[in-house]
């Protein structure tokens, strides 16, 4: 089994009882408006029903930061609305909470992620691009890890798979099983596809190497199976949890060997900037990943410009 280190993530409380505003008193005409955006009374109503708070995950996280940055301010929604900063796992259960009463939630999103199979959602339409297209995880090494360990470095290197292989596991995961037996379950399951990642490596005896990683259940998932595959050729590894750029100074100073969730080119373009000499990129392992604000499909709204209070 895996020797795990709980690392410091912010974890904020998030009070879940959201208001929402289903009385006739509160139902307003809609009327359409100019270029698509929402008239004020929809708008009003809209905001109304989630507090204007759009529910975040950690601070420091490039989703945050775009939403903060960038999509409040360009579409005219800094001075009405407020990212609540939480963590992954914070967001997730508000969604649920709401979910399972029908009530009214924006949530900053991404996929892939276990919600997306759990509930009927949807990204709402982003007209300025601001989220960007698809994203890729890349795997991120330490300098000097190909020659201090040829053999892990060369699984990491070919470590690739599908939106669906790391969805198998999130749901493992998020229906009760322990991450580390969940990406036995995988490997088990997969083994075919397992054996590309460990072709040309040979068995080590006991080597230790540490992999870093994020709180997000996706990140989660790929470090425990690549973790999982690491040590089925005899390596001893420890997963640390820490912070967005924790993760990338460790990696960069060499405190940490690796960590398989990078988001990139958008979420952590900045870490990326800051220590790009420092490290070695081995690529995409996972391609079709998506950004954005995210709320059930019940909700009658479509676009962030419908968030626009005129």
């Amino acid at each position: 089994m895996f020797k795990k280190l709980l690392g410091f993530t912010t974890a904020s409380v998030l009070a879940l009882g959201l208001a929402a505003c289903g009385s006739e008193d509160a139902t307003t005409e809609e009327t359409p408006a100019e270029n698509g955006a929402a008239t004020e009374e929809t708008s009003a109503h809209i905001g109304e029903q989630v507090d204007f708070e759009i529910i975040g995950i950690d601070p420091g996280a490039g989703l945050m930061n775009i939403t903060i940055n960038d999509v409040l301010p360009e579409y005219g929604l800094e001075d009405d609305w407020t990212v609540v900063e939480s963590s992954g796992a914070a967001m997730a259960a508000a969604l649920s909470s709401a979910y399972e009463n029908e009530e009214p939630i924006i949530v900053t999103g991404w996929s892939p992620h276990w919600k997306f199979s759990d509930f009927d959602l949807k990204y709402l339409e982003d007209p300025l691009n601001l989220y960007g297209g698809a994203e890729d995880v890349h795997t991120i090494a330490r300098l000097g890890l190909e020659d201090d360990h040829p053999n892990a470095y060369a699984v990491l290197n070919q470590f690739q798979w599908e939106p669906e292989h790391i969805e198998y596991v999130m749901a493992l995961i998020n229906e009760g099983t322990d991450p580390a037996e969940a990406a036995e379950q995988f490997a088990n399951e997969y083994a075919d596809l397992v054996a590309t990642w460990t072709d040309g490596v040979d068995s080590v005896d006991g080597d230790e190497l540490t992999l870093l990683y994020v709180a997000w259940d996706d990140v989660i998932a790929g470090t425990n199976v690549v973790g999982s595959v690491l040590e089925s050729v005899g390596y001893d590894v420890e997963l640390t949890q820490v912070d967005a750029g924790p993760m990338w100074a460790g990696v960069a100073t060499g405190s940490g060997d690796a960590t398989v969730g990078a988001w990139l080119p958008t979420t952590h373009a900045d870490y990326y900037a800051q220590y790009e000499d420092d490290f070695e990129d081995l690529g995409s392992n996972l391609h079709g990943t998506a950004l954005g604000l995210v709320v059930p499909t019940y909700m009658d709204i479509d676009s962030i410009e419908d968030l626009v209070v005129e």
